[in-house]
């Protein structure tokens, strides 16, 4: 466990917002779009989701690092988030199965971080502002040096970033014996999710985001899956029309998150940026057709249009309501073996309320 060598340290806001406080991880500079996620355990799992690519994550959690890193509870091959912003960082575990301390994890990856900052008020900035472009540095605190290389990051609106996590070569996962063989779509995929199906008796082969559905189609899967992602779903032209075909195909399809939005522009339903978005695993989710609730881990920058879904109810039903602020959390596709969610069944870590959902995929395959 090496010794933190920590110096002062700055995060920037698009807005002009200035917060200081201390390196956290390599000594550096980084930027992305700003976002709050309000777990209270899992931090590992957050920093190597694809779907925060791109990201600063700020942690509503007091303590980071204090029970280390343990490689096999990563959710991809490395961290994915652009920049760490916390409160109180502990280099100091006490978890026997832990491989490493956290500050070598992110010497390691290369991320930069700061901490020592009131993660509160960043919170109930960016909840009143909105999500926006930073940038965080331990090399410099020159306010006018970091501005200029602020002004140069791109908005998240209309980034496509899916291909760039993406799997480059086809893979497998699961027992090549299961009983069901299911295609999956890697915009951005989570472990959890492929254990989750290997759970249930399927054998997946994992294509990259860009592949075209005829070569898909040659293995001869029994449903499909499209996985969760980063960036803006409106420019991945390439994912809906393979959406549009498999409907035409008929086959089960199931959609989380990117996926979800993915299957609403499949059948003409925009998609929007949200204000800030939804980050945690403890968002509230109604389930239309049972009356219950189900406490949910989510993900996501972008959302399903609820004016639209509504308009066209004679094709696409509402399963599901966030019973925070009413967004769209899930839906199916009428007369089709399709269904989506905007939140993440697999929970990892988090609630198991909505894990009958990769059961009702086998269901539809079975069927």
């Amino acid at each position: 466990m090496s010794d933190i060598q920590q110096v002062p340290a700055v995060l920037l806001l698009e807005d002009g917002t200035v917060f200081h406080g201390l390196s956290a991880g390599k000594i550096g500079t980084t930027t992305g779009e700003i976002c709050f996620n309000t777990g209270m355990t899992g931090y590992q799992e957050i920093f190597t989701d694809p779907s925060y690519y791109g990201q600063l994550m700020v942690m509503t959690n007091a303590h980071i690092g204090n029970y280390g890193v343990k490689r096999t509870e990563s959710e991809s091959y490395s961290i994915k988030i652009n920049g760490l912003i916390c409160k109180n960082y502990t280099n100091e575990y006490h978890r026997p199965i832990a491989d490493q301390s956290i500050q070598d994890y992110f010497e390691e990856e290369g991320l930069v971080g700061i901490c020592s900052v009131d993660t509160r008020a960043i919170v109930r900035h960016i909840r009143s502002k909105g999500a926006m472009n930073a940038i965080i540095s331990s090399e410099t605190t020159d306010l006018k040096v970091l501005e200029q290389k602020l002004a140069e990051v791109p908005s998240m609106d209309g980034l496509e970033l899916a291909s760039k996590v993406s799997t480059k070569e086809i893979y497998t996962f699961g027992d090549p014996h299961a009983k069901y063989k299911v295609a999956v779509m890697d915009f951005g995929i989570k472990q959890n999710i492929l254990n989750s199906f290997a759970e249930r008796n399927c054998y997946m082969r994992i294509f990259p985001a860009k592949t075209p559905l005829e070569e898909i189609r040659e293995w001869g899967p029994d449903g499909y899956f499209m996985s969760n992602g980063p960036g803006d779903p409106a420019p991945m032209d390439y994912a809906v029309q393979n959406a549009k075909a498999i409907l035409e195909e008929d086959k089960p399809l199931f959609g989380i998150c990117l996926g979800h939005q993915i299957l609403a522009l499949a059948v003409d339903i925009p998609t929007y940026k949200m204000h800030h978005g939804h980050r945690g695993i403890n968002h509230p989710v109604k389930n239309l057709a049972t009356g219950k609730c189900e406490i949910t881990s989510q993900n996501h920058g972008f959302g399903v249009s609820p004016e639209a879904l509504q308009a066209n109810a004679d094709k696409v039903e509402i399963t599901h309501i966030n019973l925070n602020d009413d967004t769209i959390e899930g839906m199916r596709i009428r007369g089709k073996k399709a269904f989506s969610v905007q939140y993440h069944p697999e929970a990892s870590p988090g609630p198991h309320d909505a894990r009958y959902l990769f059961d009702h995929f086998v269901n539809l395959m079975e069927n």
